[in-house]
């Protein structure tokens, strides 16, 4: 059982991309479109290995954050949310070693199955990593109005568990 809020296991259960916020060796931040699969504990998430800066990057800092947004991306739900959350990158064999979430994988975007099925005319694409997220804190914005101090929840022996007034605002464009 997670302690996240159900609303965030709902959004990451219906998003297709959300962003994965890495930091650089120069400490810059730096954003990447990932499909986020929800295994009921950790966020996983596969990238292709062929000169990934993404991997290089998760594997000198692990601290990372994970923004749900995207109203399309989430099926028009109206919430939002940030995790926070610690990467550990699995790079075993390329070739197999991701296919453990698969299923998950295919629940959310069924067309997967038809690309594996023509491995052999996208081999680059199946030289995969998994990047598991294992949260820490997460903020929740339950109507998307991100103008308002999110709701803040932590992991067991984490110091937030509910709304957070002094925690930072997202500007609204």
């Amino acid at each position: 059982m997670t302690w996240l809020p159900e609303t965030i296991t709902d959004l990451l259960e219906a998003a297709l991309v959300a962003e994965l916020t890495a930091v650089r060796s120069s400490r810059r931040p730096v954003t990447y479109p990932l499909i986020p699969l929800w295994d009921g504990e950790r966020i996983l998430m596969t990238s292709s290995i062929l000169f990934s800066r993404k991997l290089e990057h998760l594997k000198a800092e692990p601290r990372v954050s994970l923004s749900l947004s995207d109203p399309v991306a989430l099926g028009g739900r109206m919430a939002r949310a940030t995790i926070q959350g610690i990467a550990r990158v699995v790079d075993g064999d390329p070739h197999t070693d991701w296919e453990r979430v698969l299923p998950l994988w295919e629940a959310k975007e069924p067309v997967i199955r038809q690309f594996l099925k023509a491995r052999v005319a996208f081999p680059l694409f199946f030289e995969r990593a998994v990047i598991e997220v294992t949260p820490q804190r997460a903020y929740l914005w339950p109507d998307g109005d991100t103008s308002k101090a999110p709701i803040v929840s932590s992991a067991p022996g984490g110091s937030a568990t509910t709304a957070a007034p002094d925690a930072p605002v997202a500007e609204v464009a």
